[in-house]
């Protein structure tokens, strides 16, 4: 009876801030996920380690408050969403930290001694061989280059050689080559590129 003259208070820590804690939670920790899968992918044993250590760290305690809170259905969502977001959050944080090589085939009909000659003046390393295509004679022009790097050395083969023909893959490692830049970086301390 006192329950319908006084009702209970809405609990807004079970089904406000819990939820938000959880879903902030899987955030980092997938994101977490999604770039130490990456760093394992590329080698990278002391960062991918370290990374999920805190990754597995903080789905124990997410996972700890939805078994306390078997009842409470927001959480289960809020644990849900936070995965989603946190591979999404993941992906774009590794895109900005631009980690890693990548390997440049381009293979143009026209000359190539003017691309060439701008890739090496900017410290790229090239690679030129002739070749044979569907329509004939191409050039294939092959580098090496840090992630990084891929928009400024696309936008060299725009202006130089407008029609090539570009793919790009990612490299796993490499033992030698010419990098425009060789002051290591804190992530390359943890996992030296050989050059």
């Amino acid at each position: 009876m006192d329950d319908l003259i006084f009702p209970a208070p809405f609990d807004w820590f079970a089904w406000v801030i819990l939820p938000l804690l959880i879903f902030l939670a899987r955030i980092v920790d997938q994101s977490l996920g999604t770039l130490r899968i990456i760093y394992v992918s590329r080698s990278m044993r002391k960062l991918a380690a370290v990374i999920g250590f805190f990754e597995s760290l903080i789905w124990l305690i997410a996972i700890s408050q939805i078994i306390q809170n078997l009842g409470n259905w927001v959480s289960f969502i809020a644990f849900a969403g936070g995965f989603a977001m946190g591979n999404y959050v993941g992906i774009y944080i590794e895109g900005k930290l631009a980690i890693g090589l990548l390997c440049l085939r381009i293979i143009t009909h026209e000359d190539a001694a003017e691309l060439t000659d701008v890739l090496r003046e900017n410290r790229y390393g090239v690679t030129t061989v002739a070749a044979t295509g569907r329509s004939g004679m191409v050039r294939l022009i092959l580098t090496i280059i840090k992630r990084k790097d891929l928009e400024k050395v696309q936008q060299i083969v725009k202006k130089y050689n407008p029609g090539a023909f570009v793919s790009v893959e990612d490299i796993r490692s490499v033992r030698e080559g010419v990098f425009p830049d060789p002051s290591p970086s804190f992530l390359s301390r943890l996992n030296p590129v050989r050059k």
